[in-house]
């Protein structure tokens, strides 16, 4: 049996997960963490030095989660991050500190199997076509950018390699800035507007011809409880990070 705490238990997404730890027969949900609601605990470190926990999964916010996820750290505890917020320099602290600790650490900027889909097939895309940038669209009330599924597009293409510019951008003229966010060498367009939840696009292109590749959110949380529950039961047969629900598929 596997223990779970969420953080963010009472969110749009921590609750529905909840549901489903509550519902599995080898999971078990000892704890929630929520700063809201007084029937949970209102810090991870609370939660986690009061109650045995396997595995904290965090769907709170890109302020909370860095905190949250080395507040497990420092007990010993696995984690599966939900939030986005967390850059490619807090990854690597991350992996580094799982490692030490002999625990895992398995994060996607969207746990929805469509997601990691489009994450593979561009991965895929970028070792045939050289050129490509990403397109990143969420709600206009969002606070950080680029969105964790857009953020992680972008560094995992970047392990394949960087994407060729006819025009680099420090030489451009006018509004350099016009040209995106540098995201591990690729260039991200971040648009925040009323009616979008998260959608991710990317569009490669070579003389003559385009290929766009595109994940549209819907308006529930229900895609991405499937795939937090695989990492959840991936954590305890790991160790130090794994970055992508393509990894574990």
């Amino acid at each position: 049996m596997i223990r779970v705490c969420i953080a963010g238990i009472t969110g749009w997404t921590g609750r529905p997960i909840a549901e489903a730890v509550e519902g599995a027969g080898d999971l078990e949900l000892v704890s929630g963490v929520s700063r809201s609601d007084p029937a949970h605990f209102s810090t991870v470190a609370e939660a986690l030095e009061q109650v045995p926990t396997d595995v904290l999964v965090d769907y709170t916010s890109a302020g909370a989660v860095r905190e949250n996820v080395h507040a497990a750290l420092d007990r010993g505890v696995g984690v599966v991050v939900g939030s986005s917020g967390l850059s490619a320099d807090d990854y690597e602290e991350i992996d580094s500190r799982a490692r030490a600790e002999n625990v895992a650490v398995i994060a996607a900027g969207n746990f929805s199997l469509t997601a990691a889909l489009l994450l593979r097939a561009a991965v895929e895309a970028a070792r045939y076509l050289d050129a490509w940038e990403v397109i990143d669209y969420a709600s206009a009330g969002k606070p950080d950018a680029p969105s964790g599924t857009s953020r992680e597009l972008a560094e995992r293409l970047g392990e394949v390699r960087r994407p060729a510019l006819r025009v680099e951008v420090g030489d451009i003229e006018g509004h350099p800035e016009a040209r995106g966010a540098d995201i591990a060498g690729t260039q991200v367009h971040s648009l925040r507007l009323p009616s979008f939840v998260v959608s991710s696009e990317v569009v490669f292109a070579a003389d003559g011809e385009r290929l766009s590749f595109r994940h549209d959110a819907g308006q529930t949380p229900t895609p991405y409880v499937a795939g937090t529950l695989i990492a959840i039961r991936a954590v305890p047969g790991r160790i130090g990070l794994t970055r992508g629900l393509d990894q574990l598929l």
